[in-house]
């Protein structure tokens, strides 16, 4: 029995409720502090930022803690998803200085005037990190601080081809088995744009990708919007497969030890996660300071070998092992279709609307 996902016209609202990337949490916790041991003392500046609270542990331990002995600082969090923090920001309800916030987000955040120009003569490793990450959304605005991929993850017991292109998820090996992003999670757009690539355009062509997709819509059994989703069913053999995050496929892996991965060879899909100062900082220059600890090779080795980010610092070097799950090397970056988060930001509300009809019914 197959469930397809309806979309809410709502829905544009929480766009990458899971993120991306690595981002996400659902309930919002403010003003928790990074580490316990931290003390107020009159000269120990706060420094508050806003994140997913995801890989917490981690995140204490080997970036804000250090920062905050190094700083002589105390780092306050507010985390949750993209749209809530983004909101909290909007409304003025936060006193957040520096925040994580996935690309399509920080666009958002950009166009209504919410985030301070950065300098970048105060973040010096951005000079090392890949190109595709140092000004995703613009050299006044901040870096992405990793980039991962979007690809598809297949179990081979079920589909008994080689899948090597975005266009075999049309192919009869995933009839009645398929799930593909829903167009408000983060890799909706994606997938979009790979439809139109797959009906042949060597630009992004909005009839010529849903005309494409509505051809597919038959085969899929769900319309994810969390990748939990997909696991799930991928667990339970419900589906062979579909476009997934690649920081995710571990999961899949430990859930059917044969799973596959690819990269398409019309590329995979940027998956960008940004760092920026929050309008009105009064402690922009150590948001700055921060993020340029986020880019530094330290940290950005640490988070890759702990399987938490990939990396975007071109020094980081992995072994094969360490590499496995994260995006990782310049040939691989440097190879990633990006899309234009403005465009899709001007587009989402129509996309949604005509989501719901053609493709979602």
């Amino acid at each position: 029995m197959k469930a397809k996902k309806w979309l809410s016209g709502m829905a544009v609202a929480a766009l990458t409720s899971v993120l991306l990337a690595g981002c996400g949490s659902g309930d919002s916790t403010s003003g928790s502090t990074a580490s316990s041991g931290s003390s107020s003392s009159g000269s120990q500046e706060k420094l508050v930022i806003s994140t997913w609270g995801f890989s917490e542990e981690f995140f204490n331990s080997e970036v804000f803690a250090p920062f905050e002995k190094a700083n002589n600082v105390k780092i306050v969090l507010d985390t949750g998803n993209n749209a809530e923090r983004l909101n909290k920001i909007r409304q003025g309800t936060s006193d957040v200085d520096v925040v994580y916030l996935s690309d399509y987000y920080a666009q958002q955040a950009i166009n209504e005037g919410l985030f301070e120009k950065i300098d970048r003569s105060k973040i010096p490793n951005v000079e090392d990190i890949y190109d595709i990450a140092k000004a995703p959304l613009g050299e006044d605005y901040g870096p992405a601080y990793t980039v991962g991929q979007l690809g598809i993850a297949y179990n081979p017991a079920l589909v008994k081809k080689d899948v090597t292109s975005w266009g075999d998820l049309w192919g009869a090996d995933f009839k009645n088995n398929l799930t593909i992003p829903n167009i408000t999670a983060t890799a909706g757009p994606m997938v979009l744009d790979a439809a139109s690539r797959v009906a042949g355009s060597s630009t992004f062509n909005e009839d010529a990708a849903f005309k494409k997709l509505s051809e597919l819509s038959g085969n899929v059994v769900k319309f994810y919007t969390q990748t939990s989703e997909f696991v799930n069913m991928f667990s339970q053999e419900e589906i062979a497969g579909g476009p997934i995050m690649e920081m995710y496929f571990k999961d899949l892996k430990d859930a059917v030890p044969d799973a596959k991965f690819v990269v398409p060879s019309e590329g995979g899909y940027a998956v960008m996660n940004t760092l920026n100062v929050v309008k009105g900082s009064k402690h922009k220059e150590l948001a700055e300071k921060f993020i340029d600890w986020q880019l530094s090779k330290e940290v950005q080795e640490k988070s890759a070998k702990a399987k938490v980010d990939s990396p975007v610092n071109a020094k980081v070097i992995l072994s094969d092992d360490e590499a496995q799950g994260v995006t990782y090397g310049a040939d691989v970056v440097s190879k990633l279709n990006k899309l234009d988060m403005k465009m899709v930001n001007d587009q989402m509300a129509a996309w949604t609307d005509r989501w719901n009809k053609e493709i979602a019914n």
